[in-house]
């Protein structure tokens, strides 16, 4: 299997494993550099689950026993690391304004990429599930998790009760979003590689039967295995870095167009926020200046100031 093969096969798997199965694949996808190492019976040993049910686990996969699928997750670690080898050797040979420009170039062809395969349907349709919903859950860990940061700060200035799930542990998780229900929506970001936990917690969204929206790369991606509406944009591994500036992209355009339905709840947002800036001395006044000026809305959010008199 390549590179990004290996776990994602086991991702998009992950929906019909059982539930010992899913907490093996959500180890090995968690912390793949100490299981290439363990024997079956360690793995078991270390999960409190039986040998055989390890084996069984890499028979499920596709391999004839454990030993088989340990050699596969071998060899997926050696290959990152040679790609990480083989970037050394590139960047080694390349001014520093060669590698610039490469990456800047990179990066407008995965937004001219994404542009040219966004569906424009769900786009519209993730505006109208985020406007109607009573909650929103927002999960993105790893490299994904300054993207979660991102939309959760301009969604709150939009609409109340949004969540963003910060923690490492599943089980806090899905104590954050146990009230979760039909009522509510749940976004999903992740990419490659894939996040079990991200995935699990869509699943139990998904069980609550929540509106769920993925963000991910393609539409082969297990995230979206339990969304109903799924904004794809294209991001691949550049050197040891996740290139996530179309999903950036993507986000910030949803932002927008949640602004263009909402004007008066974001004006009165930033009302509220400049004046506790200016009441609290957050910022200093020669530091914030945007409001009356926001191109998005338009509008003249802060009082006339009153005119000076002239001087004669």
């Amino acid at each position: 299997m390549g590179k990004q093969d290996f776990m994602s096969e086991m991702s998009s798997k992950f929906q019909h494993m059982s539930k010992s199965q899913k907490i093996i694949a959500s180890y090995i996808s968690d912390h793949y550099d100490q299981a290439v190492f363990m024997t079956a019976a360690e793995l078991g040993n270390t999960l409190k689950i039986s040998e055989s049910t390890v084996v069984r686990f890499a028979m499920m996969m596709g391999y004839d026993g454990y030993p088989d699928f340990q050699k596969a997750l071998e060899a997926w670690v050696k290959e990152q690391l040679t790609d990480m080898q083989r970037l050394g050797v590139r960047t080694g040979a390349s001014s520093q304004s060669e590698i610039l420009k490469s990456v800047l170039q990179s990066d407008m062809d995965k937004i001219h990429d994404t542009i040219l395969h966004m569906d424009p349907s769900a786009f519209d349709t993730a505006i109208q599930i985020i406007l109607k919903a009573r909650k929103v859950y927002i999960s993105g860990i790893r490299s994904c998790a300054p993207l979660a940061d991102f939309l959760n700060f301009y969604l709150s200035m939009i609409r109340q009760d949004v969540y963003c799930l910060k923690t490492t542990s599943m089980s806090e998780t899905f104590e954050q979003m146990i009230r979760i229900n039909e009522r509510d929506c749940f976004i999903g970001i992740s990419f490659p590689r894939y996040s079990m936990r991200t995935l699990k917690a869509m699943e139990f969204a998904n069980d609550r039967n929540a509106k769920i929206i993925s963000i991910t790369d393609t539409i082969h991606s297990p995230m979206c295995m339990y969304s109903s509406c799924n904004l794809l944009a294209r991001s691949d591994m550049v050197s040891i870095v996740d290139s996530l500036v179309a999903p950036l992209s993507v986000i910030n355009a949803l932002v927008v167009g949640l602004c263009l339905k909402r004007p008066t709840e974001v004006r009165n947002s930033l009302q509220t926020l400049e004046e506790v800036w200016n009441n609290y001395q957050v910022y200093l006044n020669d530091e914030i200046n945007f409001i009356d000026d926001e191109p998005i809305l338009n509008y003249p959010l802060r009082k006339e100031e009153e005119e000076e008199p002239e001087h004669e």
